[in-house]
């Protein structure tokens, strides 16, 4: 992929027709767009994952699988359920259009496609598609900060129970000699403290960032 086109939305066309599938793509290249093709459904999904399209421009009927089909495929996959999928058809038919509907396409235009009606529709798929990714982000944030606070303050509770105890301890085994208390007394300390540390960072936190830990495993990251 060149350079200057890390940043351009990307578009897949799934048509079978190639003559309407290279005017698309001349279409869309000329206003800005990152375009892929694929000649029917199965072909698609072989690119999708890599690709990772913001719209998807299917024809409806094509060989080997047509555009309801992969739309169907893909609504059902959580990973793909944002991108906008706009159906190119010849059917008029409201029937057409609820069976599509049913399975999750977000818009029809039928054929022949006027230009600017295609590319309006493109950009509005788009604005939808980055308005829901941030929402999603969003959400996901607030679950993980939740899920930090909630942690933190469980700990907290025992944390407690635990500083307490030692203090007793300490108290209680002040003057007399048993050999090794010191040093474990030290050691409780010493966890004690870590986890003290890690429950503020956890109650605290308030823009979380995860980081690669283990293989492909995350991890929360703490200051």
């Amino acid at each position: 992929m060149k350079e200057n086109d890390l940043n351009k939305e990307r578009i897949l066309i799934v048509e079978d027709e190639e003559d309407t599938c290279y005017i698309l793509e001349r279409l869309l290249s000329k206003n800005g767009y990152e375009v892929a093709s694929a000649s029917n459904g199965e072909e698609a999904l072989k690119i999708i994952d890599e690709y990772n399209p913001k719209v998807i421009v299917a024809d409806w009927t094509m060989p080997v699988m047509d555009g309801i089909e992969l739309c169907n495929i893909l609504k059902n996959e959580e990973k793909h359920k944002l991108i906008y999928y706009i159906i190119l058809t010849a059917r008029v038919a409201i029937s057409d259009k609820v069976k599509g509907l049913d399975v999750g396409a977000d818009d029809f235009l039928v054929k022949p496609v006027e230009n600017e009606e295609l590319l309006a529709r493109i950009r509005s798929g788009v604005r939808i598609h980055n308005l829901q990714h941030e929402l999603k982000l969003i959400e996901h944030s607030k679950a993980i900060v939740e899920m930090a606070c909630t942690i933190g303050h469980k700990i907290n509770n025992p944390l407690s129970g635990l500083v307490f105890s030692v203090q007793n301890l300490e108290s209680e085994l002040k003057d007399k000699n048993v050999e090794g208390v010191e040093e474990d007394l030290e050691i409780i300390h010493q966890s004690v403290e870590r986890i003290k540390n890690l429950t503020q960072e956890l109650v605290k936190l308030d823009r979380p960032e995860l980081i690669n830990y283990a293989d492909d495993k995350k991890m929360l990251k703490l200051s």
